[in-house]
């Protein structure tokens, strides 16, 4: 990991040269094209517009039709959705962007509108408490959804799920995409198979730390097989509870993954970290801990300000930050950060589902 990097020196990533380490954090937005989950060229626009960043990390994609869970969201699984990327990737490079996708299952988080009337899957049959997924009915109104009780992977079914996430890479090299990034965190598929809250298997992916790790480890093997570790990044979120995952066990978890992360070679951990006001702080001991296991490059993500991203860098506990929110209305944003100048808020009620109004009519700031 690097030291007294500011945020806008060019740093290298795997295989990659980026001009700044700012990074675009992954943001669903909901406006793919219908039926088919196709990206489309309002989604280029939209990426281009912000592909100042040093890299983009793109909204969480399912990597099958079993993988969604919220409706609208983007797929990697056929021809029409990777053409539809292939617009993304080409608008994002013909301004000098560099752009991973982000490789998605929601496993638990799910609905049976998705999984054609049957329960969405999972490590274990554990409903995830006060966990509600986005539907748009036939009415075109969009409603929260409690999730159902899930059903448990068998193990045969678990290996054509790690086969899905290595063709859904494939696929992303095809469509043009720089690298991918296996979502690991936030109460996802891969986050479900490292908890003992929602994994209670007691075979060989469940049980011990080494189990509950396999999951992740054997598709980040596959996925590096396919691509190249130098072009895969993993989000792991620890201290994110949400989704009814709260998982007293889940710290020596990631730190034993991470470990496993790094023998893979793979480009970078991407840190997730909670955003809100009363979110808790992940301690510094913990970072220090994953550096010491992890020598790849580092990514934090959740808070972060221009001040306090210098300050992570010069400490040399984080290679890149990634912002979220801020690049809603602010486009550019690290010209924004940059000159110090100020920055625009966004429309909460536009921000999943709809059309250009509140995603691509943000404008530039005029100074």
């Amino acid at each position: 990991m690097s030291s007294a990097n500011t945020l806008f020196d060019p740093v290298r990533l795997g295989n990659l040269q980026l001009s700044n380490r700012i990074v675009m954090a992954p943001m669903t937005r909901a406006r793919s094209s219908q039926p088919g989950d196709i990206p489309n060229a309002m989604m280029a626009e939209y990426y281009a517009q912000r592909a100042s960043a040093g890299l983009i990390v793109s909204e969480a994609t399912q990597i099958s039709r079993q993988g969604q869970g919220y409706s609208f969201t983007p797929g990697i699984y056929d021809v029409a959705q990777v053409a539809g990327w292939r617009l993304v990737t080409d608008a994002v490079h013909a301004v000098g962007g560099k752009i991973f996708l982000q490789l998605w299952h929601v496993g638990r988080v799910s609905h049976g509108i998705f999984q054609d009337g049957g329960a969405p899957v999972a490590p274990s049959a554990i409903q995830p408490r006060g966990t509600q997924v986005w539907i748009v009915g036939d009415d075109g109104i969009g409603r929260m959804v409690d999730c159902p009780v899930p059903r448990a992977l068998s193990v045969a079914e678990i290996q054509d799920v790690i086969a899905d996430f290595r063709q859904g890479a494939a696929n992303a090299v095809a469509a043009g995409f720089d690298g991918v990034e296996i979502h690991g965190g936030n109460g996802y598929l891969v986050d479900q198979f490292l908890r003992t809250v929602s994994n209670q298997r007691d075979d060989q992916y469940g049980g011990a730390i080494e189990n509950r790790t396999r999951f992740l480890l054997e598709l980040a093997a596959a996925v590096a097989d396919e691509i190249g570790a130098d072009r895969l990044g993993i989000r792991l979120a620890p201290y994110i509870t949400f989704k009814d995952m709260a998982d007293p066990e889940i710290v020596p978890a990631i730190l034993h993954a991470a470990a496993g992360l790094d023998r893979l070679g793979i480009a970078y951990i991407h840190l997730s970290e909670a955003d809100w006001d009363d979110a808790p702080t992940i301690p510094d001991q913990f970072r220090h801990d994953l550096s010491a296991v992890f020598s790849g490059s580092l990514i934090v993500a959740g808070r972060y300000d221009s001040d306090r991203a210098a300050q992570i860098l010069e400490q040399g506990l984080a290679d890149l930050v990634a912002f979220g929110r801020p690049f809603v209305a602010n486009p550019d944003l690290p010209r924004r950060l940059a000159k110090k100048l100020p920055l625009a808020g966004h429309d909460g009620a536009t921000l999943f589902g709809g059309e250009r109004a509140g995603y691509t009519d943000y404008p530039p700031a005029s100074a």
